[in-house]
């Protein structure tokens, strides 16, 4: 479990909780903390703040408000005069803890210290840089919203709510991390999750024990996966407020990292990291038409360039209308070799991709089409079948939703690749049946991988496979056990 900070109860004496606050924040030594020292009422009082975090006018008007207080209106009870009376804001609260206080001030609260009050005021007064809600790059759909999640959580929690006007729909409020105190919402719907769900999902983020969330979201999943040198992920990542809605009200569970635009869905199978919400933003028949493509598609990127390797080295395996896909002029460098230059090639150009200016984004397409389309070809470094059939794999790497996913089926195709050069027709059935072995071990939050199809279930490998008609679809995934199974 996390190590927390021990309690530092807060005195009367403004000195000493102004003092205490002012060594914890260090405000002789950095310039963006700011003390600010007033008197209200016959009152000394200290204003504690991080400069950029503050609402200048909200709190500008505030101080405003209590400039015109007389002594004797805070001489019997200052505090809940302050607090209901004289404070005039909406989210405002206290804390008899000096570590508290100090922490929240470096989450973007102003505190407020008032002599004779052993309890520090926290203004909620806070604004933080932030962009707009745009669409991800990463799930764009032709037609539909094109509001996206930004790196603010409160931001990111009133995107949900626009859309689940449940009052049911629960928002819990954690920190995690000892110095980052990073802040994370569990969000979940109370009325249909599964509450054993909801309690693995809050258990796991509270052992979290480590210093900082340097990776946000990418941090809390391998601290809650459990699985570190697994590359399957076991929860899902979106950017889109619509797909975030439409899984909790399936009975999923949402976590909300700030500081990231990606929202955590748990649990996830393998089947979730292939849909889109392409898929639902056409008529029923088109949707289960581009799913079937999809699937075909995340089946050539991890099966096609083995099995093709495998009819080359092998072509007895080939049936007679087939022989012409075991007839290629493969040049002097041999297959195996050409296969995994070129797999390595493309890693190393989708890195390029990332670190490159937009500005240059053209030119290196340019200098990637002349170097692998045809320089490598007439060279001798590549054949003309080794590209076309890398290139298919490419393609169903790049239609996987998931770029999780498609990483991982990425490593399974080399591997597959690895074994069917060393073992032939053995090690391409061995890696296989090892890799269906190995999902169907996994689970996700106590969820099978591979749920419906391992274990079977008739009705959810069907929603699987098709892309139903939503008004036929009028129950919940049995699998994640929800307290309103009907929609």
């Amino acid at each position: 479990m996390e190590k927390r900070v021990p309690k530092q109860p807060a005195s009367r004496r403004l000195h000493d909780n102004a003092a205490y606050l002012s060594e914890r924040l260090g405000v002789d030594k950095s310039f963006d903390v700011i003390r600010l020292d007033v008197e209200y009422g016959g009152r000394a009082m200290a204003l504690f703040m991080i400069d950029g975090f503050v609402k200048d006018d909200m709190l500008h008007y505030l101080m405003e408000y209590l400039s015109g207080l007389e002594e004797h209106e805070l001489k019997n009870h200052p505090l809940e005069k302050l607090l209901k009376t004289h404070l005039p804001y909406v989210e405002i609260g206290q804390t008899d803890d000096l570590e508290e206080a100090a922490a929240a001030v470096l989450a973007g609260p102003t505190a407020l210290v008032v002599d004779g009050v052993e309890h520090i005021i926290l203004i909620d007064a806070r604004t933080y840089p932030v962009r707009g809600p745009e669409e991800p790059d990463t799930e764009r759909v032709v037609r539909g919203a094109r509001d996206g999640f930004v790196e603010t959580i409160v931001f990111n929690t009133a995107l949900i709510r626009r859309r689940v006007r449940d009052p049911s729909l629960r928002m819990e409020y954690v920190q995690v991390a000892r110095r980052s105190k990073t802040d994370i919402c569990i969000c979940y719907i109370e009325e249909i999750a599964d509450p054993e769900l909801v309690r693995r999902v809050r258990e796991s983020i509270a052992a979290i024990d480590t210093d900082g969330l340097v990776m946000a979201e990418k941090t809390v999943e391998e601290f809650v996966s459990g699985r570190h040198w697994n590359p399957y992920p076991v929860v899902r990542y979106t950017e889109r407020p619509d797909t975030a809605a439409a899984h909790l009200y399936e009975g999923h569970v949402l976590v909300i990292v700030d500081g990231s635009p990606s929202v955590m869905i748990t649990p996830a199978t393998f089947w979730h990291h292939l849909q889109h919400a392409e898929e639902y933003r056409n008529k029923p028949i088109v949707g289960a038409y581009l799913r079937l493509v999809r699937f075909l598609a995340v089946w050539a990127s991890v099966f096609l360039l083995p099995l093709w390797y495998l009819f080359m080295t092998e072509p007895e395996l080939l049936p007679g209308a087939l022989q012409f896909l075991g007839k290629a002029n493969l040049g002097d460098i041999p297959l195996f070799a050409q296969l995994l230059m070129i797999e390595v090639g493309m890693d190393m150009l989708r890195m390029a991709a990332i670190h490159t200016p937009s500005s240059l984004a053209t030119a290196l397409g340019l200098v990637a089409a002349l170097m692998i389309g045809g320089i490598a070809v007439e060279v001798g470094l590549f054949s003309n079948e080794v590209i076309l059939y890398f290139s298919v794999a490419a393609i169903g790497t790049f239609a996987t939703p998931s770029y999780e996913m498609s990483l991982a089926n990425r490593l399974v195709r080399i591997a597959l690749l690895i074994l069917s050069g060393l073992f032939g027709l053995f090690g391409y059935v061995l890696g296989i049946a090892v890799w269906i072995i190995a999902l169907a071990r996994m689970s996700s939050f106590g969820i099978p991988y591979l749920w419906p199809f391992i274990p079977f279930s008739y009705r959810g490998m069907r929603d699987v496979l098709i892309r139903s008609p939503m008004p036929l679809k009028n129950r919940r995934p049995a699998i994640l056990h929800p307290r309103d199974p009907d929609r």
